[in-house]
C-alpha cells in the first residue's frame, strides 16, 4: 500500500491522453514529414495539455512516435511507462483500425467494452484517436484510412500487476481513461477494475464470486470453495463499490473475504474499509463482545484495546464466537446494499490465513 503524499498532489495523463498526442504527433509527420514537438491535443473535458516526444520514426509508409507516461503523484502501475504508436496507410475505405502492438494486450472474454478478439484500447481512446486522424485528414485533404497500433514496451511484465490477466485480456496492458487525467489517489482505476470483474463474471456464466480485502484472505476463500481466478474480485478496501455494482448488476451468489478488523468495520455499517476513512469502533466493539458473555474484565480490556485483534484474541481465550458475531452482522450490512438477490456468506481469517469467523444462510 501506497502512503498518499502531504499536500496538493500533481495530477497526470492516462495511456489514452498518451496514445491520442502519440497518434496526433505520428500523423502530423506521416502527412507533412515533420514531427511536433511537443504535441497539443484536446481531452473530452476541454483541457489541452503538451506531450514531449519521446521518440520520433519516420519510414516509407509509417511514422512512429513514443510518449513517456506521466501519472503525477498517482502510484499507477504505467508511471514512466513509453506508450508508442505507429501509424501505416490502411486499404481504401478501411477507415481507422486498431491494432495490439508490443506490450498492449488482446481482449479475449465477452463483458469488457472491447469485444473478444479486438486489442485492448478501450472506447474513449479509440474516440479521441479517431477525431485525431478525422481532423488532420480534413486538413489535408486525406482520406482517414488509417492502421493505429499501440505498443507498451515491457507492458506484458507490467500487466501482471493488474486485473488483465482475471479478466482475461492477455499479452500487455490496456490503453484506458475516460477524462485523460489522472487524479492522484482517487481509486477510481481500482473500483473500475471491480466493476469490469463483475461483468466479465456475469458475461462468462458465473454463479459465484468473492470479494476479499487482501491477497491472505483471498488465497483462503479461493481454497475453500474452490473459485478460479476469474470468480476473484480484489475488493480491496472498496466493499461499497463492489456491493452498489452488484446491486445494479445481481450475481447469484458473493463471498466477502477479510481480516477481524475490515470486516468489524463492514459490520458495523462501513462501506469504505480504508483505515484513513474508517475506524474500528471499540466501544461498539466492547458492546457486542459482552452481549455474547464475555466477563466484565474482558469487556473493559477490549474497550482499552489498542487493535481490532486484541479484542479478537480476548475472544478465542474465552471461546466466545465474536469473529462469527461479526460475520454476522458484516452479512447483514453487505444484504442491506445488494437486497436479497444475491446470496451472501462472510469469512473472517487471521494472518495466517486460519479462519476464525463465518456466516452464511444457515
Amino acid at each position: 500500500m501506497v502512503r498518499k503524499p502531504e499536500g496538493e498532489l500533481r495530477r497526470g495523463w492516462t495511456t489514452g491522453a498518451c496514445a491520442t498526442a502519440a497518434t496526433r504527433a505520428a500523423y502530423t509527420a506521416l502527412l507533412s514529414g515533420r514531427f511536433p514537438d511537443p504535441v497539443s491535443i484536446t481531452l473530452p473535458g476541454g483541457e489541452q495539455p503538451a506531450f514531449a516526444l519521446n521518440r520520433e520514426e519516420l519510414g516509407p509508409g509509417f511514422a512512429r512516435v513514443g510518449i513517456i507516461k506521466d501519472a503525477g503523484d498517482d502510484p499507477d502501475v504505467t508511471h514512466l511507462a513509453e506508450i508508442v504508436v505507429t501509424l501505416r496507410r490502411g486499404e481504401k475505405d478501411s477507415g481507422v483500425v486498431f491494432r495490439a502492438g508490443e506490450g498492449v494486450g488482446q481482449v479475449t472474454k465477452p463483458g469488457l467494452p472491447i469485444p473478444p478478439g479486438e486489442a485492448s484500447i478501450n472506447p474513449v481512446p479509440r474516440k479521441m484517436m479517431t477525431q485525431t486522424i478525422e481532423q488532420l485528414s480534413a486538413e489535408f485533404g486525406e482520406s482517414g484510412d488509417i492502421l493505429i497500433e499501440v505498443s507498451v514496451p515491457g507492458g506484458k511484465e507490467l500487466a501482471q500487476k493488474t486485473w488483465n490477466p482475471r479478466l482475461g485480456i492477455l499479452g500487455g496492458l490496456s490503453i484506458l481513461g475516460t477524462t485523460g487525467i489522472v487524479v492522484p489517489f482517487s481509486c477510481s482505476a481500482w473500483i473500475h477494475s471491480i466493476h469490469r470483474g463483475i461483468d466479465v463474471a456475469r458475461a462468462t456464466g458465473q454463479s459465484h464470486v468473492a470479494g476479499c480485502t487482501g491477497s491472505t484472505s483471498e488465497k483462503a476463500v479461493q481454497k475453500i470453495h474452490g473459485l478460479p481466478d476469474s470468480a476473484m474480485l480484489d475488493m480491496g478496501d472498496f466493499a461499497g463499490g463492489l456491493l452498489k455494482y452488484l446491486r445494479k448488476h445481481p450475481l447469484p451468489r458473493l463471498t466477502i473475504g477479510g481480516g477481524f478488523a475490515k470486516l468489524t468495520k463492514l459490520a458495523a455499517g462501513h462501506l469504505d474499509l480504508h483505515s484513513g476513512r474508517s475506524q474500528v469502533d471499540f466501544d461498539w466493539l466492547a458492546e457486542r463482545f459482552a452481549k455474547l458473555g464475555a466477563t466484565a474484565d474482558a469487556v473493559a480490556a477490549a474497550r482499552e484495546a489498542n487493535t481490532a485483534n486484541q479484542v479478537l484474541a480476548l475472544a478465542q481465550d474465552q471461546a466466545i464466537p465474536l469473529a462469527d458475531s461479526m460475520a454476522a452482522a458484516a452479512r447483514k450490512t453487505a444484504l442491506g446494499v445488494l437486497g436479497q438477490e444475491t446470496k451472501v456468506d462472510v469469512m473472517i481469517f487471521d494472518r495466517a490465513g486460519n479462519l476464525s469467523g463465518r456466516a452464511d444462510e444457515s
